[in-house]
């Protein structure tokens, strides 16, 4: 069976090597280093979850997230913040974000927000 497609985007390469060390065995893993490079991921390719910092140079998460549901509607996103309740956050929700999960994690905790994400139709 095929693994599902998720594209993490983080400005930070210790944090997209963390997600990768948690993620790697269960889903195909595509990086992203800023948010137009997401965009095209989302773009060319079937991506099941983007995986999406808030707080990125050039293009933050809020305006990635938009242009990746201008291109595909359906697409979940789940942004991993470093900023709990702030309103940077609820406007990722009130955008269309599935949900989001704050930095620093435990292993567990984002395993089973991915997976939660994904069971969602």
């Amino acid at each position: 069976m095929a693994k599902e497609k998720i594209v993490i985007c983080d400005d930070n390469e210790g944090v997209r090597e963390s997600l990768r060390l948690i993620l790697e065995d269960n889903y195909q893993l595509a990086f992203a280093d800023n948010g137009f490079a997401a965009i095209e991921q989302v773009k060319n390719d079937s991506v099941s979850l983007v995986l999406l910092d808030i707080k990125m140079p050039r293009l933050n998460g809020i305006d990635t997230l938009k242009e990746i549901l201008k291109i595909k509607p359906k697409t979940k996103v789940l942004f991993v913040t470093g900023y709990q309740y702030t309103d940077a956050a609820k406007d990722a929700l009130k955008n269309g974000a599935l949900d989001y999960i704050v930095k620093p994690f435990e292993p567990q905790e984002l395993k089973d927000a991915v997976k939660k994400a994904l069971d969602k139709k």
